[in-house]
């Protein structure tokens, strides 16, 4: 047994650090030491406040998770670390795992996905984001030509955006109320509107906004006939809409996309570990630096989560850095 820092939320608003166990890996496992990993703000900062439906405390569980929601509970999904001890082809190799915030920790090797030489181990930690966004395109399945919104230029929308500028001839803007994020959109050569300036008649919206008001602007901004997805999850707020307008009148659907499941068209094709690897090759762009704003030793992680999840604090992606001269 060796010790570790992992971090938990000890009660709705309130995160502390705590000492735990390693225990020696066995002949299929791997000791991983995280070098950084990331907070999926959304969904992190849902389980910080305690919002997670009772309903959902089965279907939101983290791979790694332990506890149960609201708390005590050690959640979080986006580490990256080095393999210390373990199978020879893995043993020194930079990896990711869906792992919670924690400084050392053992797991079977088949939960590590090898992150490419040429990606920095810090970018790495947006494998999950990226491979969320992937997710979403696989269901959003948009066309050459295709004019398509993003809502919401956050973690996933940015992460959306950047992947599907890349399709030919695609018309895509990404719609935020904060006219900030246009820097960010400059940055990853996307163009930003802010909401009064949003563009109409998409074939394709994406709603990552994590707000009612940008589904209902996605609705507003979808052509007859048109494809709404929405990547948001709201825990346990109530949305409410206005249908009454064009969303009968213009045909329009939205459809839910979810990263705890591949889509139907790509169910028989690919696995979770095929959609990772996939995301982590993309990671090779280093454009997705971009969303990396913010950085913070492990000691200042209780603080970090609570400005993160009271608005104290911005970021699309903070990163904490869990080396030992952090």
């Amino acid at each position: 047994m060796t010790g570790a820092t992992a971090f938990w939320v000890e009660r709705p608003g309130t995160g502390v650090l705590r000492t735990v166990e390693v225990p020696d890996p066995g002949p299929d496992e791997v000791l991983v030491r995280t070098l950084h990993t990331g907070i999926s703000r959304g969904t992190e900062a849902l389980v910080f406040r305690g919002e997670v439906p009772a309903s959902e405390y089965e279907r939101m569980r983290a791979p790694f998770q332990e506890g149960e929601f609201p708390g005590p509970v050690r959640y979080g999904y986006l580490n990256v670390g080095v393999v210390d001890a373990g199978p020879d082809g893995l043993r020194g190799r930079t990896v990711f795992s869906l792992y919670p915030h924690q400084s050392a920790f053992v797991v079977p090797a088949a939960e590590v996905s090898l992150v490419p030489d040429d990606v920095p181990a810090r970018r790495a930690v947006l494998a999950g984001a990226v491979e969320t966004a992937v997710n979403i395109l696989w269901d959003a399945a948009p066309l050459v030509g295709d004019r398509i919104s993003v809502i919401g230029a956050g973690m996933v929308g940015c992460a959306v955006a950047r992947l599907a500028r890349s399709l030919p001839a695609v018309d895509l803007v990404v719609v935020d109320v904060d006219r900030d994020r246009s820097a960010v959109c400059a940055q990853l050569d996307v163009a930003y509107a802010h909401p009064d300036d949003a563009p109409r008649d998409r074939d394709i919206v994406i709603d990552t906004s994590g707000s009612g008001d940008g589904l209902q602007a996605a609705l507003s901004a979808a052509a007859p006939e048109g494809d709404i997805i929405e990547a948001s999850w709201f825990g346990d707020r109530a949305v409410s809409l206005a249908l009454g307008a064009q969303f009968h009148s213009q045909r329009l659907t939205i459809r839910s996309s979810q990263v705890g499941m591949i889509p139907p068209r790509r169910r028989l094709t690919r696995t979770f570990a095929d959609r990772r690897a996939l995301a982590l090759e993309l990671l090779r762009d280093d454009a997705f630096d971009t969303l990396l704003t913010g950085s913070s030793p492990w000691r200042e992680l209780p603080a970090v989560m609570a400005g993160l999840s009271s608005g104290e604090l911005s970021a699309l992606c903070h990163t904490i850095d869990w080396r030992d001269d952090a």
